[in-house]
């Protein structure tokens, strides 16, 4: 099952394990059953510390295997064979279970300690979504370090019945004791938070404590990494409040043309970017929304308040707040958002298999989604609001190769359809004739572009576009002294990371000299 270098590279981390691994295997007459036996003779294999008992079980999904250590407690669970994404999932949970520490702040550890109660967690998955490892790690590292919690993953492709049944349409999706606890990526602080009802208020109460800072960069994305280590390598006071670290990078899938950087995935340079930033004198505040700034009064400090209450002083401050998927602002999409609404073909398509899906949008993104999930559902249609696409050429010449593809041009969809529990179809309208029509799908997945993360900013005197987006100068000023920006969030005319990255650069540059001049 697994290849000869891989099996190398696993025996050399099951070194650092420092106790016995117990693994049950529960399976049937299935080739999965056989591939998954034969996975786990494979990690067997290469480490005397871990021992396979296979069973045959009718109460239990097959092919799963469950891991545990010899009087131990641990409830970690994987339903199907997490290869892809999940193998590193896999391999993180191995060394936990068998003793080696979860990389876990001390504090956020004792929190999780610290819950008491029945937490069952099921986390529906698919194997090509990127964000899912996240949840899934996150999970399995509090399960082996709270004997009351208990994680299983769940593979949605290869347990389409049961996917069907709970009406899971969106991954990762994550339930706690049978109900909806969550979808999307959640990193185990955010996970944790969400238990831990008093975690607001002390982190608020952290925040009003906190001294000023010469220099606060709200956002954790590309720029606001980048912000944060130019301004800390100038030996200022710097601090970094974001509502989820990486920002939109976690949500990209492939990256190929950040230079000197052949290729990469999302999710990989968003833990770059964290461990750039940690490995200066920063405070990271992580999973803070910022809710308000007030421009700087007499005491020349400018005040960034919180959802949570709390709020932060700086000199000077640097927004790079990004942007989120665009919507569609349409009757139906709010309601069916999870339900066969979607924004992430590379998480959700595997879902949607052999279903009939559309793709909203006809730019790069749009284009090439609906070249994605033509390989995985039954039929794609592809709806255009202009006259053309604005995809590149070769991205259009392959998506009209493609024999279960339509593309409708002129295509406004007016309303989502439904039937209640998940997405039934759509309408549009064709703008050359105003003839409406109506559409019969499983799933829609929006592709039509992002928004700034800047409603916040509104009545707060910074100057903002008709699109939303801060008005800056070529030094990342803003209309208020003191106020830099940088990043999607911004009239900067091309949203790319690397360009994030030198403005964060440009911003905090600026920053400083600001300060050293004033």
């Amino acid at each position: 099952m697994l290849d000869t270098t891989i099996k190398t590279q696993l025996q050399t981390y099951l070194t650092r394990a420092t106790r016995p691994i117990a693994i049950t295997a529960f399976v049937d007459d299935s080739e999965q059953s056989r591939e998954l036996q034969a996975l786990l003779a494979d990690i067997a294999s290469v480490s005397g510390l871990v021992s396979v008992e296979v069973r045959r079980d009718a109460g239990e999904r097959t092919p799963s295997f469950a891991l545990n250590s010899p009087g131990e407690q641990i409830g970690v669970r994987f339903a199907g064979l997490p290869m892809g994404h999940e193998f590193t999932s896999l391999v993180l949970a191995l060394l936990q279970v068998g003793g080696v520490a979860p990389k876990i702040s001390e504090e956020t550890a004792a929190q999780i300690r610290a819950l008491q109660g029945n937490f069952d967690f099921v986390t529906y998955i698919s194997l090509s979504c990127q964000n899912c490892p996240d949840v899934v790690q996150a999970l399995n590292a509090m399960a082996v370090l709270n004997p009351t919690i208990r994680h299983t993953m769940v593979d949605g492709a290869l347990f389409q019945d049961e996917v069907n049944e709970r009406k899971i349409m969106a991954v990762p999706t994550v339930l706690l004791n049978g109900a909806v606890f969550g979808q999307g990526r959640m990193g185990v602080e955010e996970i944790v938070a969400k238990l831990d009802s008093g975690a607001a208020d002390r982190a608020a109460e952290k925040m009003n404590a906190a001294a000023p800072f010469d220099v606060l960069v709200v956002g954790g994305g590309p720029a606001g990494a980048a912000a944060a280590v130019y301004a800390a390598r100038k030996g200022i006071r710097t601090g970094v409040a974001s509502e989820r670290f990486g920002g939109q990078v976690l949500d990209t899938m492939a990256i190929e043309n950040f230079i000197s950087v052949k290729e990469t995935e999302g999710p990989k340079m968003a833990m770059a970017l964290e461990e750039h930033v940690k490995s200066y004198d920063v405070d990271i505040l992580n999973l803070q929304r910022a809710s308000k700034l007030v421009p700087a009064g007499a005491d020349g400090l400018t005040t960034v308040q919180f959802a949570n209450g709390g709020q932060l002083k700086a000199k000077s401050v640097i927004i790079a707040t990004g942007a989120r998927w665009r919507e569609m602002n349409v009757p139906g999409e709010t309601e069916y958002r999870g339900r066969g609404v979607a924004y992430c073909p590379h998480c959700d398509g595997p879902l949607f298999k052999g279903k009939k899906v559309a793709v909203i949008g006809g730019g790069n993104s749009g284009v090439e989604a609906a070249i994605d999930l033509a390989g995985i559902v039954a039929h794609v249609t592809l709806l255009e609001f202009g006259e053309s696409m604005r995809a590149d050429a070769v991205l259009q010449n392959k998506l009209r190769s493609l024999p279960n593809v339509t593309i409708i041009m002129q295509a406004q969809t007016t309303e989502v359809l439904g039937n209640g529990e998940k997405v039934t179809g759509l309408v549009y309208t064709d703008r050359a004739s105003g003839q409406s029509h109506e559409l019969q799908l499983d799933g829609i997945f929006v592709q039509i572009g992002l928004v700034p993360n800047t409603d916040w900013l509104k009545d707060s005197g910074v100057n903002l576009s008709r699109f939303g987006e801060i008005e800056i100068n070529a030094r990342g000023e803003t209309s208020l002294p003191g106020v830099f920006a940088a990043g999607d969030a911004t009239t900067v005319p091309y949203k790319q990371i690397i360009i994030a990255m030198g403005a964060g650069a440009t911003a905090a540059l600026s920053a400083f000299d600001r300060l050293i001049r004033n």
